[in-house]
C-alpha cells in the first residue's frame, strides 16, 4: 500500500470527526485562523489559541472570521504561549500541539523542556510528507527540521521514526532511503558510511517491517530509470516510500526546493515527542497548516488504536 494523498488524509479526518481539543502556539495570523476554522467547522478540531487574546479578536474580525467553538488563551510573549501550550497537552486539555507563527527555537525549548515538556526517550525529528501531484508521487522526508548534525546512534532513531509515520499511514513495510550525495561507500563522506551502517543493520534484523537502502543519491531514489542506467539494483530504487537524509542541511534544502519549484502539496509533523506535534513553517499557507493538521490526526488516530505498538 502506498501513501494517502493529503485529499486522502482529508476526508479520513472528516470520517473521524471528533472535534479534538487541539492547542495552537502563536494563534494571531491570517493563515492559522484560516485553517483552525475550516477545520473546526469540518468537526475535526476544537482549537485552543495561545496568543495575544485582543490582537487574535482584531485580526479575526478584520478578516471576517467567527471565533465559535475556540477557546483563546490570553498570553503576552511567544515563549509563554509555548510553555502554556505545553501544558495544555501535559494536562490532557488538548491532544495534539499545532506550530503557528512562532519560531521553531522558541517551541522547541517549550517542547524539550526536560520536566515540563513533551519528551520521551526518543530524539525528535521532523517528518514532511510530500505530495508530487503530476507524478502522483507521495513519500516521506527526514528530517527536515530539527537536528543539524546527527550521529549515527540519532540517524538510526529517526529511520525508526520515519518507519513509524510510515507505518502509521498504511504503508506496512515501507521502503526507505538513506540518502548521500553518491551511492558509493566512500570514507571521505562519513555520511555513505553511516548508510550503509544502517543499511547492514537492516539486513541482519533491525527494523523487520522496513527494507532500508543507502547510500543512496536522490535521482537513484526518485527514479527507476537512473537505476537502469547507473546498473543500482534494490527494492528501494525509484520507489522509496522515505528519504531519510545525513543532515539538516541537505533534508531542508531538498524539501524546500521541491516545495517552491514542483507541482506539489505538503505537510509536516514532529515525530518521536509524547503526542504528534503539527509542524512545518511560518511561512505556510492555510492549505499547507491543513494538510499539517490532517497529517497529524492521522498518527493520532493511528496511537490511539488498541492494535498500535508504541516505542518511548
Amino acid at each position: 500500500m502506498s501513501l494517502p494523498s493529503f485529499g486522502q488524509l482529508h476526508r479520513q479526518a472528516d470520517e473521524f470527526a471528533r472535534s479534538l481539543p487541539v492547542v495552537v502556539v502563536g494563534a494571531a495570523d491570517r493563515t492559522v485562523l484560516e485553517s483552525m476554522r475550516v477545520a473546526t467547522d469540518r468537526g475535526w478540531i476544537a482549537p485552543i489559541l495561545a496568543g495575544r487574546a485582543a490582537e487574535i479578536r482584531r485580526l479575526a474580525d478584520s478578516l471576517g472570521i467567527g471565533l465559535d467553538g475556540f477557546t483563546i488563551l490570553d498570553i503576552e510573549t511567544p515563549a509563554e504561549q509555548a510553555t502554556a501550550a505545553v501544558a495544555e497537552v501535559r494536562h490532557e486539555r488538548a491532544r495534539l500541539l499545532v506550530k503557528g507563527q512562532v519560531a521553531t527555537p522558541t517551541l522547541m525549548n517549550a517542547v524539550l523542556d526536560p520536566e515540563l515538556g513533551l519528551r520521551s526517550s526518543r530524539v525528535v525529528s521532523q517528518v514532511v510528507l510530500m505530495e508530487v501531484i503530476p507524478q502522483q508521487r507521495r513519500f516521506l522526508l527526514a528530517d527536515t527540521g530539527i537536528n543539524v548534525k546527527p550521529k549515527l546512534a540519532s540517524k538510526i532513531e529517526i529511520v525508526g521514526q520515519t518507519i513509524d509515520v510510515a507505518r502509521a499511514l498504511g504503508v506496512n513495510q515501507p521502503r526507505i532511503a538513506l540518502m548521500a550525495a553518491s551511492e558509493t561507500v566512500n570514507s571521505a563522506m562519513p555520511e555513505t558510511v553511516d548508510a550503509a551502517e544502517i543499511e547492514r543493520r537492516n539486513q541482519n534484523g533491525e527494523f523487520p517491517n522496513a527494507r532500508v537502502q543507502g547510500p543512496l543519491s536522490f535521482d537513484l531514489a526518485y527514479s527507476i530509470d537512473a537505476g537502469g542506467k547507473k546498473q543500482i539494483e534494490g527494492g528501494i530504487v525509484g520507489q522509496a516510500d522515505a528519504l531519510v537524509f545525513p543532515d539538516l542541511l541537505s533534508a531542508n534544502l531538498t524539501v524546500k526546493a521541491i516545495m517552491y519549484t514542483a507541482d506539489c502539496q505538503f505537510g509536516g509533523v514532529l515525530a518521536g515527542a509524547t503526542v504528534p506535534v503539527a509542524f512545518m513553517s511560518r511561512a505556510d499557507t492555510a492549505a499547507t497548516r491543513l494538510n499539517s493538521l490532517a497529517l497529524a490526526l492521522a498518527i493520532l488516530r493511528n496511537e490511539l488504536s488498541p492494535n498500535t505498538t508504541k516505542r518511548r
